[in-house]
């Protein structure tokens, strides 16, 4: 590898890509970066990693790590400032991560891209989905973060989707009745680390200067 660091391909838009990046932010630690772009994937990521989807993180000893989910599990295992993988409420988070990941994320996608998914309409794609914002706004009624007063591993594995959700039709979203979702999305927004991991950044070609991660 051309860096002493580890190396991740990235994404901006990406949700999966974007929870690889904050984990990585509250884990404090540096990655090169190389953003790519989906329809012109570089060959140095394919030969990792042939599955072809981002994050891809390759360790500089060489091992490849492709699941956002064990990325952000990774850095965190190797320095975890803020408690995110608090193991009194590890399980709850898992869970929670589990069905975003498998029943929120399909919803997700059939709402965003309802002209592919001729099944159902759009609207009931979104009522789908909403099932997920019903537990995560009882959830919030009790806590200022998902499981508690502190920001956990679930905060970060959740919220690029919920924003994602979110987006495909804001007014919409805003009006909907789940005002702790609202305020929860609207403080991450405006996040810190949420504001780094979503930087702009040049798509990477062969030959380019490392792009350190955070800067």
């Amino acid at each position: 590898m051309s860096s002493s660091l580890h190396r991740l391909y990235s994404f901006r838009r990406c949700p999966y890509a974007m929870r690889a990046r904050l984990g990585l932010l509250f884990a404090d630690l540096q990655v090169e970066l190389r953003e790519i772009i989906l329809k012109n994937k570089p060959d140095q990521m394919l030969a990792i990693s042939p599955k072809g989807t981002v994050p891809v993180l390759q360790l500089f000893d060489g091992t490849v790590v492709e699941e956002s989910r064990e990325i952000m599990v990774w850095a965190l295992r190797q320095q975890d400032p803020q408690g995110l993988l608090d193991a009194t409420v590890l399980h709850q988070a898992n869970a929670l991560i589990e069905r975003n990941d498998n029943e929120f994320k399909h919803w997700l996608d059939r709402y965003k891209y309802a002209d592919r998914y001729l099944e159902m309409t759009q609207s009931e794609y979104r009522q789908q989905g909403e099932a997920f914002l019903q537990v995560l706004e009882e959830l919030l009624t009790k806590n200022v973060y998902l499981l508690g007063d502190n920001t956990t591993i679930a905060d970060i594995g959740i919220v690029p989707f919920v924003r994602q959700f979110a987006h495909v039709d804001r007014d919409f979203f805003y009006n909907l009745p789940y005002p702790n979702v609202h305020l929860w999305l609207q403080h991450w927004l405006e996040h810190s680390f949420f504001l780094q991991a979503m930087t702009k950044f040049r798509p990477w070609q062969e030959g380019d200067d490392v792009v350190v991660f955070p800067s």
